[in-house]
């Protein structure tokens, strides 16, 4: 099925996105394109129903007003202006309500509603094993939501042909590595490949305490270890990637400026051997998550919390100590299940704990003590740009500091980090 589009072009809105999941919430598919894009590139996208030119506060590039190529509008499909006093067609002075996008959208351009996960699934499904055929498909499995959902939708496609990768470096969260065996190998049959790297990355990082250091020690280290268990396959001809629709805007546009560059767009050799399958790359995190569920993958696993690629790398501050890793390990255990528990696993974006690399004095078992404090964080954010921060309830926070200090060794404070962003950042590393 081939899903009807809008097309929604950037001229400077820092609202594009909200936009084009507000179109997709009419279940009609939508995507962001530069302003300086070709009537022949917008004619080669597949059924675009409707053009809208979204303009906004950054519209001035280098002392100009950008605008779209004058043979946008006559392409033949509906065009809409938000914000863009110089366009040909009639326009908005505000932010379309839900009646007049509904409106746009379903009636002057007459779009199909076929955008949901069960029809995206069959497509992706169909597209990859067309690609594929009968060639095999790599891919690191982290056990994080993106990789996880890849990992399901392509076992659905083509089976044992795929080759997951797990490679645990030792700074993963408790029982994650153990629960991507249970799903993907015991309950999925997937062919996984599981690596136990703990010792050695934590021997590559010992001693090591700038931020930027671990992390760059901690993606290389990984890159090795995933290339040597690649050199050992044979007939590897695709790797698959987690790349999601967000990656792609905050890359860039030509309008707007990059948020942050990531490593799966556009950051690969361009002499890879491999081929790129990104099958999710047309999703925002939300609909990750319910393509995740509409594939059959456990609840847990699909709305597991946000996870940094270096793990706890970057929660343990400082240079790394098995002491102070297991500190954060284990607090952070017990404030996932406290979450649980007081259903703030849903409301929360993104909630973890950090362990500083200093000490201060207490009391425990009634004996003076010299140890650690754990500084607990949760935070609210629809883009990752901005966060606020969670007002928990006393009861909450008192619980949880209650646990981490009777059951968590080398602690004895229990913080609670205020900051929004800005002015910090959601990690601390």
């Amino acid at each position: 099925m081939k899903q009807d589009m809008i097309v929604i072009l950037d001229l400077g809105s820092t609202e594009n996105t909200t936009l084009a999941r507000d179109i997709r919430a009419l279940s009609v598919y939508s995507e962001i394109y530069p302003h300086d894009i070709t009537k022949e590139e917008i004619l080669a996208l597949p059924n675009v129903k409707g053009i809208i030119l979204n303009g906004g506060e950054n519209r001035i590039v280098d002392g100009q007003a950008v605008d779209v190529n004058d043979e946008i509008y006559s392409i033949g499909v509906p065009i809409m202006a938000i914000e863009h006093p110089t366009s040909k067609v009639d326009g908005l002075n505000h932010y379309p309500t839900e009646a007049e996008l509904s409106t746009f959208v379903l009636d002057t351009c007459k779009a199909e509603k076929t955008w949901n996960m069960k029809n995206f699934v069959a497509d992706q499904v169909e597209r990859v094993r067309n690609e594929v055929g009968d060639k095999k498909v790599l891919l690191a499995l982290s056990g994080g939501v993106d990789s996880s959902v890849v990992a399901a939708l392509l076992i659905k496609a083509i089976g044992k042909q795929l080759v997951c990768v797990h490679v645990n470096h030792g700074l993963m969260r408790k029982g994650e590595s153990e629960d991507v065996v249970e799903v993907f190998r015991n309950q999925l049959d997937a062919n996984l490949i599981y690596v136990d790297a703990s010792e050695r990355f934590l021997s590559k990082l010992d001693g090591v305490s700038d931020p930027e250091e671990k992390r760059k020690i901690i993606g290389n280290e990984f890159i090795v270890v995933f290339d040597e268990e690649a050199n050992k396959l044979d007939g590897i001809d695709y790797l698959a990637q987690g790349t999601i629709y967000p990656d792609i805007v905050e890359s860039g546009t030509k309008t707007a400026k990059v948020v942050k560059s990531h490593h799966n767009v556009g950051g690969l050799p361009e002499d890879m051997k491999f081929k790129l399958i990104e099958p999710l790359y047309q999703l925002f995190k939300d609909e990750v998550r319910a393509c995740g569920l509409e594939l059959g993958l456990p609840e847990h696993m699909v709305f597991r919390q946000p996870f940094p690629g270096p793990g706890l790398g970057v929660r343990c501050l400082g240079a790394i100590t098995k002491e102070r890793l297991e500190a954060v390990r284990e607090s952070d255990a017990i404030l996932r299940e406290e979450f649980a528990k007081y259903g703030l696993d849903k409301k929360v974006w993104q909630y973890f704990t950090v362990v500083p690399d200093f000490k201060s004095v207490g009391v425990k078992n009634h004996e003076r003590s010299f140890d650690y404090p754990v500084i607990l964080r949760a935070v609210n954010t629809v883009d990752a740009m901005t966060a606020t921060i969670e007002l928990l309830d006393w009861e909450v926070l008192l619980k949880v500091t209650d646990r981490i200090v009777k059951e968590v060794p080398n602690v004895n404070r229990v913080l609670y980090d205020l900051t929004p962003k800005p002015t910090g950042t959601i990690e601390w590393e």
